[in-house]
């Protein structure tokens, strides 16, 4: 083979190394081993400059040990090496030992007699700049032959300098995206801290004592709540606050999907494995290994799969649709419906060894009916939140709308109330939230109200109670106000709990309050209760 044939298998293979895909070390180790193979050399390294340290440093070698790469160090203008990189110039040396600059800092060299060792060296540049060396070194044959090399070895530098530019820009944008990364987990953290979870009622308190407790173990977890009710948002509380907020919080609707689509989007599938499999593919358990799989809708999943989920509960194991391998995961399972699963359970649509196995820890959310007193910081919370999405300025709001707001028995639960205030925000055209601005359903409510308000019989009763009043305590002046009021308050109750069969919680919801409220003006204004009027 002549040398131009020579050049160019060398050049061919070095251009399949290039494209390969391999990190610099490894891009670098199989081009020398190329030219070992091709041109004869026994040595060769890189030395690029460690801005840290001023110094160059052997970043990677082939023919040197260890301990040899570790003494390869140089100031830039010591040496051969130092001079390449301080000039940008190459330089060749026939013989090293008749070389008086050649240093020999690595000791590689120590037994070359009988021979007469050649030694190239040429700078390796990106963008201009000279940023290290690249140098061989070689039997020497003849001049000719050792000027071809040079001129072999600048083409090769160049191409290093390109895997080194590349390798730079995927290290920079590697390390850009972990640092996405640790700052989107650090505001997930945040966002999802429980301080940030709104919520004072008691009922609240106690999902936040329970989800607190719950975060740090690995238990598996079953939150039960109507539809918007933020069961999403407390299973991410839950991850987010465990020691697997750095891993995978995978969601999966499984009302969405059902039969073989649900089995492949929880386990993976196979290419092939039914019409339309036309690659393979992971599932939600692969992608949420060693992190938390949450498992929306629970209760919709059909018997048969219910089998093959709780075989990954229990063994932590399963097989993707249509392969036949056994796969094994570590994944924390929260999982959620608006479904009694006890009932569903008697009616036989959802296992029992299931429900078990998911009823570990057991977290209810009560109804945004049921905490109205949450309502005002909510209220709050998602103008902020939705006036900074749409620079908008809605800030102001009516007492009497607040209490529309408390009042309204919100059947789509807090979901309901965010999507009013952003509809509210998004029409705003000042910064009071009106009326005019809220869907049908809370303007027919607070229409509703006004109408009940005024009607004949409740004016009547309130006339009724203030001349009783006027009558009764007419020596007493400047209390008639809170007289009359203590009266209606008794009635309007007494009428509540009748109404409701004396069961107090229905009573509250009637009448838009807080059972505990209830509680306090049952006993503050001496209404008489039956003893077996429930509590719950």
């Amino acid at each position: 083979m002549d040398r131009e044939e020579l050049e160019l298998t060398i050049l061919t293979e070095l251009g399949r190394v290039l494209s390969s895909g391999l990190d610099l070390h490894a891009i670098f180790d199989q081009t020398m081993r190329v030219l070992a193979d091709r041109l004869g050399m026994e040595r060769g390294s890189m030395v690029l400059y460690d801005e840290a340290t001023g110094k160059l440093q052997i970043e990677a070698a082939l023919g040197l040990t260890a301990e040899e790469i570790d003494r390869g160090r140089y100031d830039v203008g010591e040496g051969i090496t130092g001079q390449v990189v301080a000039s940008g110039t190459p330089r060749v040396v026939e013989d090293i030992s008749k070389e008086l600059q050649f240093l020999n800092r690595t000791g590689a060299r120590a037994n070359v007699a009988g021979r007469i060792l050649s030694f190239i060296c040429v700078p390796i540049r990106v963008d201009g700049k000279v940023i290290g060396a690249l140098s061989v070194d070689k039997q020497f044959v003849d001049a000719r032959t050792l000027a071809s090399d040079q001129r072999l070895l600048e083409i090769i530098a160049a191409f290093t300098a390109q895997a080194i530019k590349i390798n730079t820009i995927v290290a920079t944008e590697r390390e850009e995206w972990r640092e996405e990364r640790r700052q989107l987990r650090s505001t997930l953290q945040s966002k999802y801290k429980f301080d940030n979870i709104i919520g004072s009622a008691p009922s609240m308190l106690e999902v936040f004592d329970t989800i607190a407790q719950v975060a740090v173990s690995r238990a598996t977890c079953l939150l039960l709540g109507e539809t918007g009710t933020g069961k999403e948002l407390i299973a991410k509380a839950i991850h987010f606050n465990s020691n697997r907020a750095d891993k995978p919080f995978i969601r999966v609707n499984c009302g969405a999907l059902t039969g073989t689509l649900l089995e492949s989007e929880l386990f993976g599938h196979v290419k092939g494995s039914f019409t339309g499999a036309i690659r393979d593919k992971i599932g939600r358990f692969e992608a949420a290994n060693t992190g938390t799989l949450f498992l929306d809708e629970i209760g919709t999943i059909d018997t048969g799969l219910q089998v093959k989920l709780l075989r990954v509960l229990q063994e932590r194991e399963f097989e993707r649709v249509g392969d036949n391998k056994t796969m094994r995961v570590d994944v924390r399972i929260i999982a959620a419906t608006n479904l009694n699963l006890q009932d569903e359970v008697a009616k036989g649509r959802f296992r029992e060894d299931l429900f078990y196995r998911l009823n570990v820890v057991t977290i209810s959310l009560p109804a945004l009916r049921n905490r109205r007193e949450d309502i005002p910081r909510l209220i709050d919370y998602f103008c902020d939140k939705f006036n900074a999405e749409n620079g908008k300025n809605l800030n102001k709001i009516s007492r009497e709308l607040v209490n529309t707001f408390v009042r309204y028995p919100w059947p789509g639960n807090v979901r309901e109330l965010e999507n009013a205030i952003e509809r509210a925000v998004v029409l705003s055209r000042g910064d009071a939230l009106t009326e005019d601005l809220l869907p049908t359903a809370i303007r027919a409510f607070a229409q509703q109200s006004r109408n009940a308000m005024a009607s004949d019989d409740f004016g009547g009763l309130v006339k009724r109670l203030a001349d009783q009043s006027m009558t009764e305590y007419a020596m007493r002046e400047g209390q008639i106000y809170n007289l009359v009021i203590h009266q209606i308050e008794k009635a309007l109750i007494e009428q509540a709990l009748a109404k409701c069969g004396d069961v107090k919680i229905k009573a509250a919801d009637f009448l838009g309050i807080n059972r505990n409220t209830l509680n306090k003006k049952v006993k503050d204004l001496g209404i008489e209760s039956p003893e077996s009027a429930a509590e719950a």
